[in-house]
């Protein structure tokens, strides 16, 4: 299904005339009308806390309140108008923003675990050629709103048993190239009136952006997660472009720098390129470069899509690139994709049909409506 076909044109926020809440225009709004400071944390628990799709269902606020707040604002949760099902329990959903625009969160199952995959840009700017997402472009950042109106939207599509416990910022965009925004987004998560995850359960990746990475740390107790994907600057600068601005040696050496709290560490995600970064000397390469930092790899066997270029390696390389680091002392991890058979795994996501020569109508895209 084209993500721009008429059927799903408009959306129900344009249609209403209501603005989509946030908290920051909720504390205006509020505020201008003279209500006492308490009524915020009423309202936001109610719409982030326990995922309230209407305001009349607050039944702690004065009638006049709700009706006020029902004829000026949309709940914050985005609806949305695709979702399909992977065979493994993986559900991609479709969101429309209010200009039309879509993004792509990912259900990821793993009891005890259900972590929520989010997007921080419509597009990426940072040009990885082992991505969807950088087919696009940058069209334009998320708003805090949106972003959070992702985690809100999705739990619509939880089961019953299901219980959000994790967060992770890997979906379409670079999110330290929309700092603020994802800043404030992780204050609403966090916030015991928000989401009230906890921030050592939000994981933010990044392909390396040196500034934002040490503000980031700085400015919040979040988990880091860093795009490495190559042990030399030949190698990376060809895959990750902003590694020209910084190569591997400045970015480790902010990385080591980072004042990560003593039981933490920096996870470094290298995704596996057959015949590219795989051989047996890019994993002693990579041991050298990450001696001395307190961190995990995460192998993460490539992804296709269509007109990439690269291919996935087989798993007897990925096991034996995994024993090399784990035989060096390297904690290391492989990502076993989620989510594959609908083009929900990493580095997939790019909005239904926005990939140039993307054809994802071979019958293994289960996909239901939003009503579905």
């Amino acid at each position: 299904m084209d993500s721009t076909s008429a059927s799903e044109s408009s959306s129900p926020e344009a249609a209403s005339g209501r603005r989509r809440s946030s908290p920051e225009s909720l504390r205006e709004w509020l505020a201008r009308r003279g209500e006492p400071a308490y009524r915020f944390e009423q309202i936001a628990t109610w719409l982030y806390g326990r995922g309230a799709e209407t305001f009349e269902s607050m039944s702690n606020l004065p009638r006049e309140l709700r009706a006020a707040l029902a004829s000026e604002f949309e709940p914050p949760g985005l609806r949305a108008v695709k979702v399909s099902r992977g065979r493994d329990g993986t559900r991609k959903l479709l969101f429309r923003l209010e200009d039309g625009r879509v993004v792509e969160s990912v259900i990821i199952p793993d009891p005890p675990r259900l972590t929520l995959c989010i997007s921080s840009q419509v597009g990426c700017a940072m040009g990885c050629g082992f991505c969807a997402t950088a087919r696009l472009g940058l069209l334009r950042n998320l708003s805090a709103g949106e972003i959070v109106a992702q985690v809100v939207g999705a739990k619509a599509h939880f089961t019953p048993e299901e219980r959000l416990t994790n967060i992770v910022f890997m979906g379409m965009g670079e999110p330290l190239h929309n700092f603020d925004a994802v800043v404030e987004a992780i204050g609403v998560l966090t916030a015991p009136w928000g989401c009230g995850i906890s921030s050592r359960r939000i994981t933010v990746s990044t392909v390396g952006l040196v500034p934002q990475m040490q503000r980031l740390i700085h400015d919040t107790s979040v988990q880091l997660a860093v795009s490495l994907t190559a042990p030399t600057d030949e190698q990376r600068g060809a895959l990750v472009p902003v590694n020209r601005k910084y190569p591997i040696e400045v970015l480790l050496a902010a990385c080591r720098a980072l004042p990560i709290p003593q039981r933490r560490r920096i996870t470094f995600e290298y995704v596996l390129l057959a015949g590219v970064n795989d051989r047996a000397e890019d994993a002693r390469r990579l041991v050298r470069l990450l001696h001395g930092i307190r961190c995990k790899v995460n192998l993460i066997p490539f992804n296709p899509f269509p007109g990439s270029g690269f291919e996935r390696p087989s798993d007897e390389t990925v096991e034996g690139f995994r024993r090399q680091l784990d035989e060096a002392h390297v904690h290391c991890t492989v990502r076993h994709s989620r989510g594959r058979d609908v083009a929900a795994a990493c580095g997939q996501l790019a909005g239904e049909g926005a990939v140039p020569g993307a054809d994802r109508s071979d019958g293994s895209d289960r996909s239901v409506g939003s009503d579905g």
